[in-house]
């Protein structure tokens, strides 16, 4: 086994260039090392990018305008405890702040919860909720892919071999919107999620839902948005009558996987409750957000 430590991005992408087909990129660890003992992993060589300072940066947009810029580096811990991500990106800060314990989240990073493809990757649905796109950089440039299209199924994603991801913009909750991530787990604490809600809505001046998008995760072979779920929730009409439509929409369009943690029935059975909350706890969030504003 070789284990090399990079000392810059371009040392990393011309290793990937040379030798990415049989290198895994390891940052914090906690996952390639727990599947590496387990002999779910044999690479030829382990590449190192935890020495890249600038890959361990977050930069927030502005609300409603610029995207915010994660550093592929940037820790669960960071991302839960930062005012500003806290404030813009709330749920994504409460989902980094589910990975683990303390330790696993100071040294866990945003690019290796995305990287390694879990299907309960918390971090991922409070990203597809806010339009997230990824940077991989190569020998031969730099390419952007909406986070969408970067996951292809279960520990897979379209990062080619000779790719580095360096960053994830997403953008902020605008001051009329409310957001949340809601997890499931076995227990109430450091836990894979059975199953994970993210839900941000867009109200109207007259406080009707304008614009929905959801995502889930743990459900499916990867994370995914719930469009159906969210054209529902966006067309507006009486309150209680549209979130029983969502509920039943989101219960057929989602096709929940059976595994050690939980059955599919269940699964399926808990995501109306689920919904109900989250819209709830949006909208009171979006109220706040409005009353901070004009205070």
């Amino acid at each position: 086994m070789e284990f090399t430590r990079a000392i810059s991005e371009e040392h990393a992408v011309a290793w990937l260039a040379s030798r990415g087909d049989a290198t895994c990129v390891v940052a914090g660890g906690t996952d390639v090392m727990m599947q590496y003992a387990r002999g779910e992993l044999a690479p030829a060589s382990f590449l190192h990018i935890g020495a890249i300072t600038a890959l361990g940066t977050a930069e927030c947009g502005a609300d409603g305008g610029a995207a915010s810029r994660f550093g592929a580096l940037a820790t669960h811990r960071l991302l839960a405890k930062d005012p500003l991500i806290r404030r813009r990106h709330p749920a994504l800060a409460e989902a980094a702040a589910t990975v683990g314990g303390w330790q696993t989240q100071s040294v866990g990073t945003l690019g290796g919860n995305l990287c390694n493809a879990s299907p309960a990757a918390d971090t991922a649905a409070p990203l597809l909720v806010a339009d997230a796109v990824v940077e991989l950089r190569s020998a031969s440039g730099t390419r952007r892919l909406p986070l969408q299209d970067f996951f292809r199924g279960r520990r897979a994603t379209a990062r080619r071999p000779d790719e580095l991801l360096t960053a994830v913009e997403a953008n902020p909750a605008g001051p009329a919107a409310g957001e949340i991530y809601l997890k499931v787990g076995r227990r109430g604490a450091m836990v894979v999620a059975v199953a994970g809600l993210a839900l941000r809505l867009t109200f109207d001046g007259a406080g009707r839902v304008r614009d929905a998008k959801l995502a889930l995760c743990s459900l499916a072979p990867a994370p995914a948005r719930a469009v159906e779920t969210e054209r529902v929730l966006a067309q507006g009409g009486a309150a209680a009558e549209t979130l029983r439509l969502a509920g039943e929409t989101l219960e057929r369009e989602t096709a929940p996987i059976d595994d050690s943690r939980a059955t599919a029935a269940y699964r399926r059975q808990i995501l109306s409750g689920l919904l109900e909350r989250a819209v709830d706890c949006c909208r009171s969030r979006a109220r706040a957000e409005e009353m901070r504003v004009s205070a």
